[in-house]
């Protein structure tokens, strides 16, 4: 995207302050007719959902339905790819909803659902997506191929198409279960991996394009394969991929904003810790000349945590908002919530030290990779290891 902010000549004062009406009309002027087109496209998807599932929501899940048409229009327009995304999307997971015509035995009984569009199919799909795109990635990388990066950049872009095909798909599958039991797919330690990995996997093909570059891919879709790893191991040891009721804490609009903003940060804080890799074996010269300028590396997982940081700090008020609601109380210190704490303030202190210390360099990639290591501990550790009111995501 060009850092030119207008084709048109602008007074200082203009310059000096950019939310005035001028560059705002400037902004839309240069808006093509596709561009509208797609914002029309998404208005209009937004009233299809509203006239075939309106019954099913409430007036909270209504309100977070009205803001997605602007959220993803904006989006669409900043980041091309978002548009053909939207499109697929919207193709496939509709044809799969036709597919199943009200009967969730169809799952079985119909070729495209049995092997490529149900939830469950779709979601193995992106597994294995995932696994080519990490092995091209890596074939890449030490073949210096070009033609390898490609091909791995592909299988991402079709792992996290068919990932969240799955998730609206499995979104569907849940009301045909039950109307009471219906719910968003972001309620279970099965569900917020693929989340996590979808969530990883499209932030760094954000930067992939960003920076121009792919030679990060290797690291960052390794952290995804290894997410794809447990969550495979995890669906065949305790058959997770069934749907279940929501527990009583969970039958809340609340989780639908802050778990998808938790695991924004989660999967950033993840992106830069495998970027801090890179640095670190590139600082010591292991793959120097087939890695990008440690500025740029620095620079990614600088973004990286600050985009995280903001996203969980949101995440960790509207977590104390909805235990309030649920449980009486804004913090109870729970093991969860303290360990959410912890890794607020391990990035929270990265981001000082970066901001008023200068922080840059080795500490700042080694801090980052060992950030990893707490944050690994906060999303899963505490399930393993830790329980309280939390306890509805034990493994």
């Amino acid at each position: 995207m060009s850092s030119k902010t207008s084709e048109f000549p602008m007074s200082s004062s203009e310059l000096n302050h950019p939310g005035t009406p001028y560059l705002q009309a400037s902004y839309f002027r240069r808006l093509n007719w596709i561009d509208w087109l797609y914002a029309v496209a998404l208005c209009a998807g937004v009233a299809f959902a509203f006239h075939r599932y309106a019954d099913y929501m409430d007036v909270y899940e209504k309100a977070i339905l009205v803001l997605s048409a602007p959220t993803f229009a904006w989006l669409g327009w900043h980041w091309k790819p978002v548009r053909w995304v939207m499109a697929l999307l919207a193709v496939l997971s509709l044809y799969g909803i036709h597919l199943y015509d009200g009967q969730l035995a169809r799952a079985e009984q119909v070729f495209f659902l049995k092997y490529f569009l149900s939830s469950q199919s779709a979601i193995l799909w992106m597994s294995a997506l995932f696994g080519f795109a990490t092995l091209f990635y890596w074939i890449g990388l030490a073949a210096r191929a070009e033609s390898g990066y490609s091909i791995a950049s592909k299988f991402c872009w079709a792992g996290v198409v068919l990932g969240f095909t799955g998730m609206l798909v499995r979104w569907y599958e849940s009301y045909l279960v039950g109307v009471d039991v219906g719910h968003i797919p972001i309620s279970n330690l099965y569900e917020v991996f693929i989340l996590f990995c979808l969530i990883t996997a499209l932030f760094y093909l954000y930067y992939e394009q960003r920076y121009a570059t792919r030679a990060l891919g290797p690291f960052v879709m390794l952290i995804v394969s290894a997410a794809v790893g447990f969550l495979l191991w995890y669906m065949v040891t305790r058959d997770a991929h069934q749907i279940q009721p929501l527990v009583p804490a969970l039958q809340s609009w609340w989780m639908k904003i802050h778990v998808p903003a938790n695991f924004i940060g989660y999967g950033t804080f993840a992106l830069a810790a495998m970027v801090g890799c890179a640095y670190l074996l590139k600082q010591k010269g292991i793959l120097a000349n087939r890695l990008p300028s440690l500025e740029l590396l620095d620079d990614v997982m600088y973004k990286s945590i600050a985009v995280g940081f903001a996203f969980f700090t949101i995440a960790t008020i509207l977590g104390a908002l909805w235990a309030a609601e649920a449980w009486g109380g804004y913090w109870s210190w729970d093991p969860k919530e303290t360990w959410a704490l912890i890794v607020w303030l391990n990035y929270a202190a990265w981001l000082h030290m970066r901001l008023m210390k200068g922080l840059r360099g080795v500490v700042s990639a080694w801090w980052a990779v060992v950030g990893l290591l707490v944050t690994t501990f906060a999303f899963l550790g505490v399930n393993m290891f830790l329980s309280g009111l939390h306890s509805y995501g034990e493994l």
